[in-house]
């Protein structure tokens, strides 16, 4: 049974190597999103590429990090280490930033955000994994919230410093999108000095079956299914942010202030992901994501309705709460459900099909906001968020259970 929330302790002790990946996402997500942030007006005003060609590059980066992170992760647990795949990923990421402010047209962004992307996925489970692996299950909700909220204190930076300099450099896209390579770099030797490989991981054989064979498949639970059907659902509804950053140009907010809707989002993710994963250790898990699903079908509607940048910073306000309610929660989720050596490839398999999800989500809104317009984007977003309220509210119950067939951890 789930541990009672007055037994748990009121003061969260987090290892070091939690906090040194967070470290490790804070720098990259600086570095990735001051190209991001200014990466879909780039696309659309500078080399003329239309909202449903942004809506397909976006949703097949992210589904290619999503399928990589299944072989990634299956990876994690065959080899049993996870650091050098970490290490792996960052660098390919880090490698690809020179590539944005080189392009000429569509087919080396293209390119960049593929290996970009294909980064992304190979350090994505393993990393999740190695969270998990080192956090005490009582601080898992903690521990996914202070990384998520270091990574998205990135997400701030980034746009921020995007700001500075697109006002300092007159719109100069390709001189900022240079800015964005130190980081990475810096990202890259945090993980080579400061993130240590668990001992267990360390002296770890690799082992004789592939994690992916059904008979160790037929090991993940039901419980881990139905969070995962329930995450995929979800990520229907919750398209790429880079809408957001047009849903801001069509009200008329000029290119050199746009970054300012990342910052914005990326303030209240940061802000909101550690105590609601803090929450998540001790409160009502189901009736968190109720809430996290609540903020979304709100942030859409404003969305949908804005006809000035006011109404879209609001919008924006109630996306990035959404964001550190479930985001985290999902992630601890996961990985309470999954047995520990077989934690990558639960988290291989959690990501490859939200981003399928994603896919299918970009691109339809790219459709929808060429065919009919910005408003009907959004208000299709909201109507998958309902689904997705309506689907946990008929769930009565969804239980994670530990290696040893005892429950806890779960949706309660």
């Amino acid at each position: 049974m789930t541990p009672d929330a007055g037994s748990r302790p009121r003061r969260v002790h987090l290892p070091r190597g939690v906090i040194a990946l967070g470290l490790v996402s804070l720098c990259m997500d600086t570095s990735s999103e001051l190209v991001h942030s200014l990466l879909p007006v780039f696309l659309v005003g500078v080399l003329g590429v239309s909202a449903m060609s942004l809506g397909i590059i976006e949703g097949i980066a992210e589904a290619t990090a999503a399928i990589v992170k299944v072989f990634s992760g299956t990876l994690s647990d065959w080899i049993g280490k996870r650091k050098p795949l970490v290490l792996l990923g960052y660098g390919l990421a880090a490698l690809t930033k020179p590539l944005f402010p080189l392009a000429q047209g569509l087919g080396l962004v293209l390119t960049a955000r593929f290996v970009d992307r294909i980064g992304k996925g190979i350090r994505g489970a393993p990393r999740d994994a190695l969270v998990a692996d080192i956090t005490p299950v009582e601080s898992r909700g903690a521990a996914y919230g202070l990384r998520q909220s270091m990574d998205t204190v990135g997400a701030v930076a980034g746009p921020a410093i995007a700001l500075l300099l697109m006002a300092v450099t007159h719109d100069n896209f390709r001189l900022v999108f240079w800015a964005a390579v130190l980081p990475a770099i810096v990202a890259v030797l945090l993980i080579v000095f400061g993130v240590r490989e668990p001992e267990v991981h360390a002296n770890a054989q690799p082992r004789r079956r592939s994690p992916i064979h059904r008979d160790e498949l037929r090991r993940l639970p039901a419980a881990y299914w139905q969070v995962v059907a329930f995450a995929t659902v979800l990520t229907l509804a919750r398209f790429s942010e880079a809408f957001l950053l047009l849903r801001a140009s069509s009200v008329g907010l000029s290119a050199t202030y746009v970054p300012v809707v990342m910052i914005v989002m990326n303030v209240v993710y940061a802000a909101s992901a550690w105590p609601f994963g803090h929450w998540s250790d001790r409160a009502d898990r189901r009736r968190l994501l109720a809430l996290g699903i609540a903020f979304l079908i709100v942030a859409d509607v404003l969305l949908a309705v804005a006809s000035s940048t006011g109404w879209v910073l609001a919008g924006t306000v109630f996306w990035g709460l959404h964001m550190g309610a479930t985001q985290g929660l999902l992630t601890t989720l996961v990985a309470d459900a999954a047995p520990a050596d077989l934690r990558g490839t639960a988290f291989g398999l959690f990501n490859l099909l939200t981003g399928l999800a994603l896919l299918t989500a970009s691109v339809l809104a790219g459709t929808l906001w060429t065919a009919v317009g910005p408003a009907m984007t959004f208000v299709a977003g909201a109507g998958f968020s309902l689904l997705a309220l309506i689907g946990l509210l008929l769930v009565t119950r969804i239980i994670d259970e530990d290696q040893d067939g005892l429950s806890r951890g779960g949706l309660r």
